[in-house]
């Protein structure tokens, strides 16, 4: 916006609006244009007191007002009036607070609604302490702007400014923020700038926010591109921005970032980037900015000095896809081409294991080389699981009700020991038995009916009883998705927390497993006996795939077995001329230093 004088606290961007008026506190102001589609009140027909104020914008003659589209809070729902609210007014107690750098840390991907029994930011607080022994350094939130409805993964969100009512608001997300930073965590928040929600989304009503004419996967794209597109790209920055300064938010996690249709010479996501840089500079403290990219790109994390887009890291599907197959068998759908540990050790030492190489799933060659001798590792996020790939399986299964604990421990071993930055989702460290399903509370019947409807055909057509895929709209699928924290009372549960915990301080312990170099890694498989063995730096970590019992032979010095997925590993140090020897229990793994 640009004018030669302040605006008022209540500003709108109509530009296809012939007349705004401004509907504060049951009052009807007029507004007036200012330059650029804006829209402004003049300060003396504002009320003196600072509010709060309940407000909404009446456009071209409308009776029925409209809630702000950068509203910061809507007490009554995505169509009910927009209230005032200053982010100044909170009380930071994290002055001490320099921030985290990514690289050598531990991710931890929550939903506020389903993490806790009551599903608030508050209630979330009183678990933190439990990331801080885990060893989590970073805490990344699902979306928590505004949806319609009582509960929702966040992904449906239409006021983008705002924090969900049902999660205690922007109050409470600046004390979560806060009490985060007193415990050492940075916080990463997820957010949706690809599409809006099926319900609740005026910006239409303002101006060209949506390309009518494009679609993705969610429904219509973004105008980041076409006419009046610059106000459109303004609102999304200024979005990417509020949270990081008003909220003290460490980084942003940006949704499916392929969906956005962008044919400026300069990507939205380039100049996220620089203003996110020049916003690090002044508050001195580092800012994250981590794609969802199903691109294997990595122009998106390579430096703008050197031609790409200045991200700070992006989600590895791929990572995710070797194991998964390892792990499981699974080779159905995408997970066709990594059924092998030639698989896994072309990940670790190349970060995609699509780099222009054949997919079978897309039916074309797909991704493209990285750049190994000047790309840190540290910018691929992995995971064995995550939101996605557990609450897109027809009934949100996790890996516990496949797998094994041995085999969940080797797996954890390879995820934390990878030189990536890993990630787990919620419960993963204990090995959550609940469920993670895709739910929705759409109030709008027949919303919610095509949308239970859509999601129940979909699996039937892959196969699956209709009878037992869980209904979205049902209140009960949302319930079952929340963690059982008594869980932790289970011996078996418990043992694999300690697993990830010892995992944890082995990493942070070993310089050589947080080394960001792909040069430094390399990875021995037999893919007949299902054996891996990476040697990072010196440090040795294998793994046995198989169920049965194995002896492998290492290749460097091995003195110090510093961690067993589990029992029965042993080192066997060279004597007498005899190489040193690891021997390997089926579905274990084992850390090795010299």
């Amino acid at each position: 916006m640009t004018s030669s004088t302040a605006p008022s606290p209540f500003v709108v961007w109509a530009p296809r609006a012939e007349s705004v008026a401004l509907r504060l506190d049951g009052d009807t102001v007029p507004m007036h244009p200012v330059p650029d589609g804006w829209w402004d009140v003049e300060a003396t027909a504002l009320p003196a007191s600072e509010g709060p104020h309940d407000y909404g914008y009446l456009l071209d003659g409308s009776d029925s007002p409209l809630p702000d589209p950068r509203s910061r809070r809507q007490p009554d729902g995505v169509h009910g009036l927009s209230r005032t609210f200053d982010p100044a007014d909170h009380r930071w107690e994290d002055g001490l607070w320099t921030g985290r750098q990514l690289a050598g840390g531990l991710i931890y991907e929550l939903h506020i609604g389903t993490f806790t029994t009551d599903g608030t930011l508050d209630s979330a607080v009183e678990k933190l302490d439990h990331l801080v022994d885990l060893g989590v350094t970073h805490v990344e939130l699902l979306p928590v702007n505004g949806f319609n409805g009582e509960h929702n993964w966040g992904y449906d969100g239409v006021a983008w400014y705002t924090v969900h009512e049902g999660y205690g608001g922007p109050a409470a997300y600046q004390r979560f923020v806060d009490a985060c930073h007193l415990r050492g965590l940075a916080v990463v928040q997820d957010v949706v700038y690809n599409h809006l929600g099926p319900s609740g989304n005026y910006l239409p009503q303002f101006g060209p926010y949506l390309h009518d004419e494009k679609a993705n996967t969610w429904g219509s794209s973004v105008n980041l591109d076409g006419p009046d597109s610059e106000g459109v790209r303004t609102y999304i920055i200024d979005n990417a921005l509020m949270w990081l300064r008003d909220y003290h938010v460490d980084g942003l996690r940006l949704d499916a970032v392929h969906a956005l249709v962008d044919s400026r010479a300069t990507p939205i996501l380039e100049e996220m980037a620089e203003q996110v840089g020049v916003l690090s500079a002044h508050l001195g403290r580092p800012l994250t900015l981590i794609a969802e990219s199903d691109l294997n790109d990595p122009k998106l994390i390579t430096e703008r000095a050197g031609g790409g887009y200045g991200l700070d890291a992006q989600w590895s599907d791929d990572f995710h896809h070797v194991l998964h197959v390892a792990l499981t068998g699974e080779t159905t759908g995408y997970y066709a081409d990594f059924g092998s540990m030639s698989a896994i050790a072309k990940v670790l030492t190349h970060g995609f294991y699509h780099d222009g190489t054949w997919s079978s799933f897309r039916g074309r060659n797909h991704g493209r080389p990285v750049n190994t001798a000047v790309t840190p590792t540290s910018r691929f996020v992995v995971f064995l699981q995550d939101h996605d790939q557990i609450g897109n399986r027809a009934i949100g299964d996790r890996l516990t009700s496949t797998l094994t604990g041995e085999q969940l421990a080797l797996g954890a071993t390879l995820l934390m020991t990878s030189g990536f930055t890993p990630m787990l989702f919620m419960g993963e460290e204990w090995g959550a038995r609940t469920p993670w399903q895709f739910f929705t509370s759409h109030p709008e019947a027949d919303l919610g009916e095509a949308t239970a409807k859509g999601r129940i055909e979909e699996f039937a057509r892959m196969g699956w009883d209709p009878a037992v895929v869980p209904d979205p709209q049902d209140p009960s699928t949302f319930e079952n998705s929340k963690l059982d924290w008594s869980e932790l009372d289970d011996p078996e549960q418990a043992g694999l927390l300690a697993v990830y915990r010892t995992l944890a301080r082995v990493r942070r312990r070993c310089p050589e497993l947080t080394d960001p170099r792909f040069g430094v890694v390399t990875v021995d498989f037999d893919d007949d006996e299902h054996w891996l063995l990476v040697n990072r730096g010196g440090v040795q970590v294998v793994a046995n795939f198989s169920a049965a019992d194995q002896e492998l032979l290492l290749p460097g010095t091995a003195e110090e077995l510093v961690f067993a997925s589990g029992p029965g590993v042993e080192l066997r140090p060279a004597a007498g001329g005899r190489p040193a020897t690891v021997v390997l229990p089926g579905h274990r793994a084992a850390i090795l230093t010299p």
